[in-house]
């Protein structure tokens, strides 16, 4: 950054705290942040100072050190922006059932040329109103409409994986996170994009490329001022990202609506025959059907909607099904077990799988909650208050950034004996019945919990599947070697390490 940038910055921080001396509730903010436990704050960078000498990869040591030693609350600064980090079931619970604090942190205001106010970024009534229109389409008989989407594209990936089948080691999270993009366009837009297949595709680059902006804007606070980001290469990266998601998105809007006008289904084209799609009611198709039928919707605000699933769908899937080949090729016991499940299911039977057997995978199901507990998608959860909140003997200020950081309260002795092994009968029912509700939240919780969780939880059980059928996963770095970066969905700096060996058709022993 040149000297003429780090000047604007300079004078930029300096007429903020100027500015903030003299609102009233901003001095009214800073008197009762004083009063809470927590890290010093220093001129400018707040509290981040220690943070911008540390390498990316040991920012999440030192965040979850910080977490930890400063439970159950810890107050600290973005910048200019307050935060209060929370690590306590009852503290979760009071924050996130709370249906006076459904803002979400003003950190997603980085997202918002992208989303602009979809589910995950609006408030109030056009949350409310978007949210009752939206739930209905994660109803289960909806959701199993998509069951074949999940299935031919895991296929694909098996096939693929073939070429790395035989000992050999790789990174398996660029393979699924194509899956995973496959995914989500054919179910959220009903567009067949063919990201396993091809490198080309212009907007699967630009979504790709939206996300190395938001992870810059994290790690650097200066970039949350729009003015300095104004500045910079990634704004002008951004610009030309937003041109291109959103020109796609409008024009599968648009072309769906003509389809709709005349038919019920369009048919086949010999393209769409040869890549092996079929047009299927997407989360597309129930958006539009809303607004047809005198829903509060408007074309805009069907794209941001579509935009916000293919956001929100991508890299956690990613995440959770590529931690979790980790982690069972850690755990060969383990794996063993989910392998007899599914040949339980499947007998010596090749199909692909549907509804019936993805509920039947029980054990699978404990083994991704488990997975998503050691290392959950979204690893930290964000609020706005908006009004004063009473937490035990602690007030916490209206405007200030509340952060629960799954990652530590997932690890929590008290709660889960034992924290940092891999252990899916951590799920058995009747230690979940035993267990406090937000003591596990890797969806979130309350009135702003993940819609799609189900769905989520369906894809990654298919993928899954697929993949253990097929291959046994041996792992590379043991979990204490694994290098997790602190970014908006947990990573590992090399990736997830493993190899495959084809399987034979033998039952585990």
């Amino acid at each position: 950054m040149d000297l003429t940038i780090l000047l604007l910055i300079a004078v930029l921080i300096t007429g903020l705290i100027l500015l903030c001396r003299r609102d009233p509730d901003k001095m009214r903010t800073k008197r009762m942040m004083d009063k809470l436990p927590g890290m010093p704050s220093y001129p400018i960078l707040g509290s981040t100072l220690p943070y911008i000498f540390l390498k990316a990869e040991d920012r999440w040591n030192t965040f979850f050190k910080n977490s930890v030693e400063g439970k159950p609350i810890l107050k600290w600064w973005l910048g200019p922006f307050p935060v209060v980090t929370i690590v306590h079931p009852d503290f979760s619970e009071a924050v996130l059932n709370n249906t006076q604090i459904i803002d979400k942190a003003i950190i997603y205001k980085i997202i918002h040329p992208w989303l602009g106010n979809g589910l995950l970024t609006s408030t109030g009534i056009k949350w409310h109103t978007h949210r009752k229109i939206i739930t209905p389409s994660f109803h289960f008989k909806i959701l199993e409409n998509f069951v074949p989407i999940f299935a031919g594209k895991a296929d694909i990936l098996v096939n693929i994986l073939k070429e790395e089948a035989g000992g050999k080691v790789f990174d398996v999270y660029p393979y699924v996170s194509s899956c995973a993009m496959d995914i989500i366009c054919e179910s959220a837009m009903g567009t067949c994009i063919n990201a396993q297949l091809s490198e080309d595709s212009e907007y699967v680059k630009a979504v790709y490329d939206m996300k190395k902006v938001i992870i810059e804007r994290l790690a650097k606070p200066y970039l949350l001022s729009d003015f300095v980001f104004k500045l910079t290469k990634w704004n002008k990266l951004q610009e030309k990202c937003i041109r291109t998601i959103h020109g796609f998105t409008k024009k599968v809007i648009q072309d769906r609506r003509e389809q709709r006008k005349t038919t019920t289904q369009k048919k086949l084209t010999d393209e769409d025959i040869a890549f092996g799609c079929k047009r299927r009611v997407a989360f597309l198709d129930m958006l539009l059907e809303a607004s047809e039928n005198g829903m509060e919707i408007t074309d805009e605000e069907i794209q941001y909607e579509v935009n916000t699933f293919m956001f929100g769908g991508h890299d956690t899937v990613s995440s959770a099904v590529s931690a979790a080949l980790y982690l069972l090729g850690l755990h060969p016991e383990i794996q063993d077990r989910v392998y007899e499940e599914l040949r339980d299911i499947f007998q010596d039977s090749d199909r692909s799988p549907n509804m019936k057997d993805l509920q039947d995978m029980q054990y699978l199901k404990m083994v991704i909650k488990e997975v998503l507990r050691l290392y959950p998608s979204a690893p930290i959860i964000g609020r706005q208050t908006t009004r004063d909140l009473q937490l035990g003997p602690y007030t916490i200020p209206a405007g200030v950034t509340v952060c629960i950081p799954t990652f530590v309260v997932h690890y929590d002795p008290d709660t889960f004996p034992n924290p940092t092994k891999f252990d899916p009968d951590n799920f058995l029912p009747d230690r979940v019945a035993n267990r406090h509700p937000y003591a596990h939240i890797p969806f979130s919780a309350g009135p702003r919990n993940c819609v799609g969780q189900r769905f989520a939880m369906l894809e990654v059980k298919a993928v899954l599947s697929s993949i253990l059928r097929h291959y046994e996963v041996r792992s590379v770095d043991k979990m204490e070697d694994l290098v997790l970066l602190l970014e908006i969905i947990l990573n590992s700096k090399y990736g997830f390490r493993i190899s495959l060996t084809p399987r034979e058709n033998k039952k585990v022993e």
